[in-house]
């Protein structure tokens, strides 16, 4: 299973196809794949300030191309002690990585900050 990074999400919104081969093949041999509560979150506030355009159907859009929604929970933000050298980051980011592990899913994402953690499950989308 995995969980696609907000980047990714934006990036199938808009019909972007910056996702390496790799990537995509991943993506289609694991199933379910997943979008964050939180990197919803992060695109409103985004759309809200300008700096975003997001569909008000948003939700629907990516339940007709079959990601599903993972809320973000209680053991999730705890799990975000486990990335120290995150401080400073993104909150998003590090909400999204913490959850990635506490769940055990692959994270699929073009960061180039989150692909240096080196930690197994945090995967190049670019490739």
């Amino acid at each position: 299973m995995i969980l696609l990074d907000t980047s990714l999400i934006i990036w199938l919104v808009h019909g972007e196809s910056k996702a390496g081969p790799g990537a995509v093949e991943l993506i289609g041999s694991h199933h379910p794949v997943h979008y964050s509560s939180v990197s919803h979150l992060e695109m409103q506030i985004k759309h809200i300030s300008g700096k975003l355009r997001v569909p008000a159907d948003l939700v629907e859009r990516l339940d007709e191309v079959g990601l599903r929604q993972l809320p973000f929970v209680a053991e999730h933000a705890d799990a975000m002690r486990a990335f120290p050298e995150l401080d400073g980051h993104d909150p998003f980011d590090r909400a999204l990585v913490a959850q990635s592990a506490a769940e055990g899913l692959l994270f699929l994402t073009a960061d180039r900050r989150l692909l240096a953690l080196d930690r197994s499950f945090i995967v190049d989308a670019t490739r």
